[in-house]
């Protein structure tokens, strides 16, 4: 397996921790949007960057899901989920978590299912190019 296949496996792993991690804090009563949300912009940011890394692109030190979207389409490959649809999470990564008010770009439900049909997305991709 080559480095950058083996960098993006490791990237696809976090980008599922992170998946995980949104489905727990979803499942409380008490756990805030933001914290719920992050996780899932988290998972969304780093299987996006699995995918790049797969592709051997270079991959840009920046959480904004529409730009490594866009990245992303540049390579040749479509995206699970219209990149305005991924920008509706990109607050969640910094902007939000340090601010005591929150705009409602989407709904916990909402943010769930994209990161889920993302990193399966990521998945089946990854796990094409290393056959």
């Amino acid at each position: 397996m080559t480095p950058s296949l083996e960098e993006a496996f490791r990237l696809l792993r976090l980008a599922q921790r992170d998946l995980q991690t949104y489905h727990i804090l979803a499942a409380h009563p008490d756990a805030s949007l933001v914290a719920t949300c992050f996780h899932a912009q988290q998972s969304v940011e780093k299987a996006l960057k699995a995918v790049l890394t797969a592709c051997r692109a270079t991959v840009p030190r920046t959480h904004n899901l529409e730009e490594l979207g866009l990245l992303v389409t540049e390579c040749g490959i479509g995206l699970p989920a219209p990149a305005r649809d991924l920008r509706r999470l990109s607050p969640f990564a910094v902007d939000f978590r340090y601010d005591e008010e929150t705009i409602a770009l989407i709904t916990t439900e909402a943010a769930g299912l994209l990161a889920e049909s993302v990193c399966q997305w990521a998945k089946a991709l990854i796990e094409a190019t290393s056959q």
